[in-house]
């Protein structure tokens, strides 16, 4: 699985989407990113949840996504991706639907997706 943040790498984007996220957050546009961080890091119950996923997961932000799979450069951001054995990405979780989902709401999405995938539902 593929998740991808609707935020760029580097640490000054990361220190800009911290106070973005504390100061502005109902404008802030990467709902993976705030449902799933907090000021020290990744949220405890978010890092057990993937740890836990019977997937492989890669967490990408947006440019090293678009930089890896450019043919989907244009893909509303954030989504997460399941990927088959060749590598091709299908939307696993919309940017839409992301952004309705509160931090327990996504972990059991994820989980109950996973699953489905593991038993090729």
């Amino acid at each position: 699985m593929v998740f991808v943040y609707n935020a760029d790498s580097g640490p000054l984007n990361g220190f800009q989407d911290l106070l973005h996220k504390t100061f502005a957050p109902s404008t802030y546009a990467c709902a993976l990113c705030a449902n799933t961080y907090q000021f020290s890091g990744m949220r405890p119950e978010w890092k057990q949840a993937v740890a836990n996923l019977p997937l492989p997961t890669e967490f990408l932000h947006r440019d090293e996504f678009r930089a890896a799979y450019p043919a989907l450069a244009g893909q509303a951001l954030p989504v997460a991706f399941s990927a088959d054995a060749t590598g091709q990405l299908t939307p696993f979780i919309s940017s839409q639907e992301m952004s309705t989902l509160d931090l327990k709401a996504l972990i059991a999405t994820t989980q109950q997706r996973a699953a489905a995938l593991v038993a090729g539902h």
